[in-house]
């Protein structure tokens, strides 16, 4: 029998829950297994200076120390209950919070809740062979603390299909563990989580973009009437917020230092940028480009009947639901779309119940524009003119209305061979990853020094000095 105390540190009570117990007794080793063989490549033996939760309190979600990764304490943590909480949207709207499974929502709630876990497991898969390029001890730690926090988060959905869906449960949690990143036979189940992570760049990229994507769907969850997801997702959300951090502070980081560069050489042409050891922008507006469009395919389709269905059930709400102003039934609301008619993009009003999707990918637009407004400020300051700029939410998309459709960043629709002929100047090309990946020849460890493609944090980690050990190799 595990330890309980010891291993899973908790506040649901595994302790007194015999089955739950021996649910994931017999799960943990499984878990363990697929992090040897999946997790941060050749890190085992690492000490790494991380943050462990231990309970939900102010001074226990966040415990700083040294500690090898396979004998990270992941945690099963739900925000503390409120007795008075109650359906706060949908047809079941008033009514207290569910705190189990209704019968008639049983297959539904276990597939959203096995889809936003099996995204948890697949950024460890995409991310495993980066310590070994890393640009600093500083960053070769960060990409381990996200590491560990996805793991944490699978905990976290398992939890809930071994506690509250029985048999069915369990099943869906070992093929959590089963499936692969890229895998051509038994592949994640989100695209995006299919794509290779190859570089420094890319990853930083996909925690601005695809963990931003990750916070918009576990606050739409977190306000779900089946309260233990709700409470679940909540408690989520305040790590998520270091992988979004990471993101946005490790392209900034890249932007400064090119920036640096490029003024004391003199120099703006890329691949005079380039000759100079680091990234230059136009490439950096191309992996934006990428990763923007990708992740936008998340939220799935336009006009969707499955996430009007979520939201009238009271399964998933929308950002910020019970901060909106409006009835949270949204039975006559309507709520603008865009598609392509006649080889133009026009808007038009559908009711707002089947647009729920669209309108959580335009919160995330709005959040995201603001980001991007933050790196153009690091440009703006060195006095370079160069514009960093969203693309059209139609540019570069495989799901929804734009699927099938040829769009240009500018939101003009092409022909396919049009497409074809500035695709490569939209998108990263096969020399912009050969030069990327030309820079990521080697890790960079010594406690201080940062590779010369990227500038120094700010500041260090829980106020320590940059030259801190923040990893001790064993």
């Amino acid at each position: 029998m595990i330890n309980y105390t010891e291993k899973i540190p908790n506040n649901v009570d595994l302790g007194r829950d015999r089955v739950l117990q021996r649910a994931l007794e017999h799960w943990q080793p499984a878990y363990m297994g697929w992090w040897y063989d999946m997790g941060p490549n050749e890190s085992h033996n690492y000490e790494v200076y991380l943050r462990t939760a231990i309970s939900v309190e102010p001074d226990g979600w966040a415990q700083f120390g040294y500690v090898k990764m396979p004998d990270y304490r992941w945690g099963i943590f739900l925000q503390p209950r409120d007795e008075k909480r109650e359906v706060n949207f949908g047809i079941h709207k008033g009514q207290p919070a569910w705190q189990e499974v209704p019968g008639e929502y049983r297959s539904t709630l276990r597939r959203v809740i096995v889809t936003q876990g099996d995204t948890e497991p697949a950024s460890v898969e995409q991310q495993r062979m980066l310590g070994a390029s890393c640009p600093s001890m500083y960053d070769l730690r960060n990409i381990f603390q996200v590491n560990v926090e996805e793991g944490r988060h699978l905990w976290a959905m398992v939890y809930l299909l071994h506690r509250y869906f029985g048999r069915d449960g369990r099943e869906e949690a070992e093929s959590l563990l089963a499936r692969r990143s890229g895998d051509a036979d038994n592949p994640r189940i989100l695209g995006a989580f299919n794509e290779a992570t190859p570089d420094w760049l890319a990853f930083y990229m996909f925690t601005f973009f695809t963990d931003r994507d990750g916070k918009f769907q576990l606050c739409a969850l977190a306000e779900s009437g089946f309260d233990p997801l709700a409470r679940t997702c909540r408690f989520m959300l305040t790590e998520e917020a270091h992988h979004m951090f990471v993101g946005e502070t490790g392209v900034s980081r890249m932007i400064q230092r090119t920036c640096e560069v490029m003024k004391e050489n003199k120099v703006e042409d890329p691949s005079d940028v380039r000759a100079l050891g680091v990234i230059d922008l136009p490439t950096i507006q191309r992996y934006l480009n990428f990763h923007y469009s990708v992740t936008l395919d998340l939220y799935g389709s336009d006009v969707s009947s499955n996430a009007a269905n979520y939201y009238t059930s009271g399964l998933k709400g929308r950002f910020r639901e019970t901060k909106l102003d409006d009835d949270h039934v949204l039975g006559d609301a309507e709520y603008p779309v865009s598609e392509v008619v006649g080889g133009k993009i026009i808007t038009k009003n559908v009711p707002a119940l089947t647009a729920l999707n669209e309108r959580l990918r335009d919160d995330y637009i709005d959040e995201i524009a603001d980001g991007v407004g933050r790196w153009q400020r690091v440009i703006d300051s060195a006095g370079i003119p160069f514009r960093l700029t969203l693309p059209h939410k139609g540019f570069h998309r495989e799901i929804g209305n734009f699927a099938g459709h040829f769009i240009s960043p500018d939101g003009e629709v092409l022909s396919e061979e049009a497409w074809k002929n500035h695709e490569f100047l939209w998108l990263p090309n096969s020399k912009d990853y050969a030069y990327v990946q030309s820079l990521m020849s080697g890790r960079v460890v010594e406690p201080g020094k940062f590779a010369n493609w990227i500038a120094p944090p700010a500041r260090g980690i829980n106020n320590q000095p940059l030259n801190f050990e923040y990893v001790r190799f064993n």
